[in-house]
């Protein structure tokens, strides 16, 4: 009983500990900004940012945030589809590895604010440049992952399956990509942060809606509380859309959990 009440306060602080350190966070930010009398338009308090939320109709907050996250879920959805079966054949092949793999490190490493306007140009205003250059900001941790625990599957299961004579197809998709999961999934919970990042991006250079774009709105009038009220929001969505994909592998793949708590 003693050991049950130990385990089950362990597990109370932890989740109270971060909750704890942001309060207090909040808290010395609105003491400082009292104290110091720092002017909005440089650091607004945590309060002047909740009452320029509030200030806010809630038709703009729901305009906002619809158009983000759905440019945000479109391009992580389209990035996934992309990213898996390619992540796949490059670990696979040799050949193919060292001939994409190399245009793909070069494509991320260019940065994607400096061709997002060049997209925008090429692709139009609409919502197809924005959900592109989400899909350019949050594609590659999903393939190196990917890559990565195809070519970490266990030799032995792979000697099994050709001992079996089992086609390669079958060799793929029932021990290559289960044995993949725990490397796909900690790319996915890194992509989708990522995506939500391109969206903004694009939302600067693309866009009159969304919370980049009020963001960008908000500066350039120098309302710098209503900007920080939009980016507390989109803080909020990305860790919405982590917690969405975690507990998606919590029902779904929740063997791959004690797979990573091993590794």
């Amino acid at each position: 009983m003693r050991d049950r009440l130990a385990v089950d306060l362990r597990q109370y602080l932890e989740w109270l500990a971060p909750v704890l350190a942001m309060v207090t966070i909040i808290v010395l930010w609105e003491i400082i900004c009292r104290v110091f009398v720092i002017p909005e338009f440089i650091l607004p308090s945590p309060s002047e940012v909740v009452t320029a939320g509030l200030n806010q109709s809630a038709s703009q907050w729901a305009d906002n945030i619809t158009n983000t996250l759905t440019v945000a879920v479109a391009g992580y959805l389209v990035a996934i589809v992309v990213s898996i079966p390619l992540a796949v054949a490059l670990g696979l092949s040799p050949l193919l590895s060292r001939t994409i793999f190399p245009i793909l490190v070069v494509i991320h490493s260019t940065p994607v604010v400096a061709i997002a306007p060049i997209i925008v140009v090429t692709m139009g205003t609409g919502a197809l440049p924005r959900v592109f250059i989400t899909f350019l900001i949050s594609f590659f941790p999903i393939i190196i992952s990917t890559v990565t625990g195809i070519l970490e599957t266990p030799e032995e299961l792979l000697e099994m399956s050709r001992s079996l004579r089992a086609p390669r197809i079958r060799e793929i998709v029932q021990i290559r990509l289960p044995s993949a999961i725990p490397y796909i999934f900690s790319a996915l919970k890194v992509s989708v942060t990522l995506a939500v990042i391109g969206a903004v991006v694009a939302e600067f250079v693309a866009s009159e809606t969304g919370l980049g774009y009020a963001i960008l709105f908000s500066t350039s009038s120098f309302n710098v509380p209503a900007a920080f009220a939009n980016l507390a929001v989109l803080v909020v969505l990305s860790l919405i859309l982590f917690k969405i994909v975690s507990i998606v592998q919590v029902i779904f793949f929740s063997w791959s959990l004690e797979t990573t708590k091993k590794k």
